[in-house]
């Protein structure tokens, strides 16, 4: 771990628009950035996405033509994927229980909790349950991206891209997954890229934050 602090390390990163193909990230930061991304918190516990981890040549140039030939993609190491389920079922909350009954053992209470989510999730509609899935992937996605500065790892979100193709790439629909954000990881170029010596833009305190005493 660095020494900085959490708000140098925010300071440190921001959306990097050209990554050095020379440079790749280690495996041990790799799965730093992976472990905290596993221990982000999700609604009631269900982790209802995936990660894929892209580092195949092909695969990434056709991800990258389906968003828009973005450079980052190619010119980092690693690629990650953040794919939600597209749907609660009964059996993926089943999954979940199993995991708590193994944790913390067989309790009533932890029946009773997913029995209720059950009756609540699965009745609606998929589309509806497969937003409630992607925002627990962005919960992620943010974790992501703070561990990875925490890493010195640069990364770049990116929702500009073809969802529908990107999951045909990677083959996500027959696993029940719809693809949310992408986001590469690697090292700047900081000889290329105009974003690095400009200053980080962000609203005031006051302008964001309202306190209800």
């Amino acid at each position: 771990m660095t020494k900085s602090t959490l708000i140098e390390q925010l300071n440190w990163r921001y959306a990097t628009k050209k990554m050095d193909p020379s440079k790749s990230v280690p495996q041990e930061k790799l799965d730093t950035i992976i472990e905290a991304i596993r221990m982000a918190p999700t609604s009631s516990g269900t982790q209802p996405f995936e990660v894929v981890v892209v580092t195949n040549k092909a695969a990434r140039e056709k991800i990258q033509k389906a968003a828009g030939d973005q450079g980052q993609i190619t010119e980092g190491s690693h690629l990650l994927v953040f794919a939600a389920w597209d749907n609660y079922t009964s059996d993926r909350i089943d999954e979940v229980v199993d995991l708590n009954v193994a944790a913390r053992g067989d309790l009533p209470m932890l029946h009773a909790y997913y029995d209720n989510l059950k009756s609540n999730y699965v009745p609606r509609d998929a589309e509806v349950n497969y937003a409630h899935a992607a925002r627990q992937a962005y919960i992620a996605l943010g974790v992501a991206l703070v561990a990875a500065a925490e890493q010195e790892v640069d990364s770049t979100p990116m929702e500009g891209f073809d969802p529908a193709q990107v999951d045909d790439i990677l083959g996500l629909k027959e696993r029940g997954l719809r693809s949310v954000v992408l986001l590469p990881l690697g090292y700047r170029d900081e000889s290329g890229d105009w974003l690095l010596p400009m200053g980080k833009v962000r609203k005031s305190r006051d302008t964001i934050v309202t306190e209800v005493n």
